[in-house]
């Protein structure tokens, strides 16, 4: 009986750990000379136009050639995005899978007038993609949910960041037009 009780004590104590120690979101080579860090909220559209118009190009030239990383850093802006980025931020493996998916399918969770109706869209299409997230856990945790403020409270107090996207380039933030000439050009400079 011990054993058994040693068994799921630590089994609940790795869970609970990886959740403590969540990493950020994130693509690229930790050893990338360059560093950006996008500060999103999950409901923004312009966020949403960021990972379809900008991201795979900036992914191709810079992310995948090791010369830029990316953090995709929490800004929620309303409680269905809160929701939302502790669920992207819940299930570690699929983190980078999952916030793109949301971002792409847009249109298809932020459905609804209330928090309950909102939350209930989310996990209809969190299921029908798949991913194997125990939801009312992810939504509920407060790790995660201190992880996600946390971001929103960095953000704003290093940055004054204020609204999404905010793109940070090397810790100095991007005050151009976001698009990706824009964001290229600024990359090149500093390569």
């Amino acid at each position: 009986m011990k054993k058994l009780l040693f068994i799921i004590i630590t089994i609940f104590g790795l869970f609970n750990s990886s959740i403590a120690d969540a990493t950020r979101i994130s693509s690229g080579k930790e050893s990338a000379k360059i560093t950006i860090i996008a500060y999103e909220s999950l409901t923004c559209s312009y966020c949403a136009d960021f990972h379809k118009n900008i991201y795979p190009q900036l992914k191709k030239d810079f992310i995948d050639t090791g010369l830029v990383k990316i953090e995709f850093r929490h800004f929620p802006l309303d409680a269905a995005a809160f929701n939302a980025s502790k669920i992207a931020q819940c299930n570690q493996e699929q983190s980078l899978e999952i916030l793109e998916s949301l971002y792409a399918n847009q249109k298809n969770w932020i459905k609804g007038k209330t928090v309950d109706e909102l939350n209930d869209n989310l996990k209809k299409f969190i299921d029908k993609q798949g991913y194997k997230i125990d939801f009312e856990k992810c939504i509920t945790d407060k790790k995660i949910e201190d992880f996600v403020l946390n971001d929103r409270i960095e953000g704003a107090k290093n940055f004054k960041v204020n609204s999404t996207p905010t793109i940070i380039i090397n810790n100095k933030k991007f005050d151009k037009s976001l698009n990706y000439k824009n964001l290229k050009k600024t990359l090149e400079k500093l390569i």
